[in-house]
């Protein structure tokens, strides 16, 4: 009745019922899902810290200090639970480039920073490389 059959993903070896693999439900695939969800909450805190780190003003002030170290904490820890099922160069490019595109947007919105055209084009060349690799992914 409940036989084990394939891993989840290739890091992780729970047995799974062979009847829940012949269904809709697919849990290697639910694990790479879960992953990507990871890396993208990693990239969003990843914007949040690097906003915070400009509050800290150079780690003088004692609470932005604090909330922006928990942020990359945070950060650090969902990309590291993404790249148990990611590879970790398409991992950390995404996650880098997520903070990258999320920070220059964030310096414009509420910083003042320069919006020019070749400015704009580049966070898009940087989202267009995301989503390629992103596309090109295995998982």
């Amino acid at each position: 009745m409940f036989r084990a059959t394939e891993p989840l993903c290739r890091t992780a070896s729970i047995p799974v019922p062979s009847r829940l693999l012949d269904g809709a439900f697919k849990p290697a695939e639910s694990v790479a899902e879960m992953a990507w969800v990871y890396l993208f909450l990693a990239g969003v805190t990843e914007v949040a810290w690097a906003i915070g780190l400009k509050q800290t003003d150079g780690w003088t002030r004692p609470w932005p200090s604090v909330i922006t170290a928990m942020l990359m904490v945070v950060s650090f820890v969902l990309l590291s639970l993404a790249i148990r099922a990611l590879p970790i160069g398409t991992a950390y490019a995404v996650w880098t480039g997520i903070g990258a595109v999320g920070t220059a947007i964030a310096g414009i919105i509420f910083f003042g920073e320069p919006r020019t055209a070749v400015r704009l084009g580049c966070i898009a060349l940087i989202l267009i490389g995301i989503v390629g690799l992103k596309a090109s992914s295995p998982q």
